[in-house]
């Protein structure tokens, strides 16, 4: 029988939100790791009952966590990130160098083929690869060696390495995104990187149309079709034909372009969906009213989806992280609110009912479609 299970990442701890092929009641557990702030949780889509997560605290440092029970019990395994890259520096928010430091794990990418196999994206931006499980890693140094790592800078939270996608068919091809230095592609697993931005434009940086330096908060993309891409940036919706080598942009009605959660429907490559923030200095939405806004023909054409959302005093804000998919018939879209709140949909966005209230903010939200 088809079930859902919802892994959130919280500022307190993580939880594990259980529903059957109905999705209509929910079973809440955790908080695990209550009071440690959980970046990211995400489970393997060759085993998914082999979750991993990553745990930070500022006073004890950062800890990966992993279930091989679909999260009934966790165990701590290694957490030694050593950076075997370019020594050196990168650039602070004044211009000056500043050295690497490691600071937390921002996302967890398993293998598409391989539950021992997981990427972490840290800040500082690095990459790194596990192939047993957790217990080693290893830095994919090609990527700080490209020579544009000197000029990276930290976005308004961290200079963090937070978007992994992995190609379904070819192995060696990569996409990664860093805030505040935008997104890079490998085609050969790791040895050799370049930067993919042409056609972004962000006007708060030196050279509005620069190689490197864009606040990109978040790129995605449908399995059927993995070179391309959707990105919400610091303002601007953008889409790519072309595996990231070109980006239009594709804001099109949208109220506001600034935001940073994207999605893609299950079954629909060309229906996305944003959650549009009022401005870079104001994270909430316009008006008081939450609101998902979707499109059907991969951009430009914007319809707001609110039915079942505060329409009202709604100060929230919906993180990078915070917004996944299940693949049952009928997609169901989920997201998660720095108020603690997880919605979610069983009807593609029409329609959205509140699946837990009053949780720590949420950082992270992804989704296991069990059989």
């Amino acid at each position: 029988m088809t079930s859902v299970r919802v892994l959130v990442g919280t500022r307190k701890g993580a939880f594990i939100l259980s529903s059957d092929g109905k999705r209509e009641q929910w079973q809440v557990s955790g908080p695990f790791f209550g009071g440690w702030e959980i970046y990211h949780l995400k489970g393997s889509p060759v085993d998914p009952n082999r979750l991993y997560a990553s745990q930070s605290s500022g006073w004890f440092g950062q800890v990966i966590q992993r279930s091989n029970d679909g999260g009934q019990t966790w165990e701590p395994v290694g957490n030694k990130f050593t950076y075997e890259g370019v020594p050196g520096t990168h650039q602070w928010y004044d211009g000056t160098p500043h050295p690497w430091e490691f600071k937390r794990v921002w996302h967890l990418e398993p293998s598409l083929t391989d539950p021992e196999t997981v990427l972490a994206g840290v800040e500082d931006a690095a990459l790194f690869r596990s192939t047993d499980g957790g217990t080693t890693w290893n830095e994919i140094a090609g990527l700080r060696s490209h020579g544009s790592g000197a000029r990276w800078q930290p976005g308004a939270g961290g200079m963090c390495l937070h978007t992994i996608i992995l190609h379904p068919h070819n192995p060696g091809r990569i996409v990664i995104a860093i805030s505040s230095a935008g997104a890079f592609r490998t085609d050969d697993g790791g040895a050799t990187w370049k930067p993919i931005n042409r056609g972004l434009r962000s006007e708060h940086i030196p050279d509005p149309t620069a190689e490197v330096g864009h606040c990109v908060h978040h790129i995605t993309r449908h399995a059927s079709r993995p070179d391309v891409l959707f990105m919400q940036k610091h303002w601007d919706v953008m889409r790519s034909d072309d595996a990231g080598d070109s980006w239009h942009e594709v804001s099109g009605n949208l109220p506001t372009d600034f935001g940073f959660a994207i999605d893609v429907h299950a079954h629909e490559p060309e229906t996305i969906y944003v959650v549009p923030i009022k401005s870079d200095s104001e994270h909430y939405p316009l008006d008081g009213k939450l609101r998902v806004y979707r499109s059907r023909t991969g951009g430009n054409d914007w319809e707001p989806l609110a039915s079942g959302l505060p329409q009202q005093d709604c100060y929230v804000n919906v993180l990078r992280d915070a917004m996944s998919v299940d693949s049952l018939n009928e997609c169901g879209v989920y997201f998660g609110t720095t108020g603690g709140h997880v919605y979610a949909s069983s009807d593609a966005g029409d329609n959205w009912t509140p699946i837990v209230r009053d949780l720590p903010p949420v950082l992270s939200v992804e989704v296991q479609t069990l059989s």
